[in-house]
């Protein structure tokens, strides 16, 4: 359990890492692209939500610490985060593109 609370902590560093402006390197996909295709993405508002998502993540750990032992409370939570992250996913590729 002291390991999923240190998990969660890294989360929320990673979040305030993203929103001091920084670990762009840390974001799939955006440190990969090429230069033509960075110009594309508004890093402000990718920062932003991925500092978002951390702290959702962060949150989901520790919620399954208290609930992992009944599975349907469980399986009905890692449910909703799934959902949670495929609205995020289609939020970065719509919202934190430039226009």
């Amino acid at each position: 359990m002291i390991m999923i609370y240190v998990i969660a902590a890294a989360f929320v560093v990673l979040a305030v890492v993203f929103l001091m402006g920084k670990g762009d390197k840390l974001i799939a996909g955006y440190n990969t692209a090429s230069e033509e295709e960075r110009k594309e993405v508004n890093i402000h508002r990718l920062r932003i939500l991925m500092a978002i998502m951390m702290v959702i993540t962060a949150g989901f750990c520790i919620l399954l610490t208290f609930i992992g032992k009944d599975k349907n409370n469980a399986m009905a939570a890692t449910f909703i985060f799934m959902m949670i992250t495929i609205v995020f996913v289609i939020i970065a590729n719509t919202w934190a593109k430039k226009k």
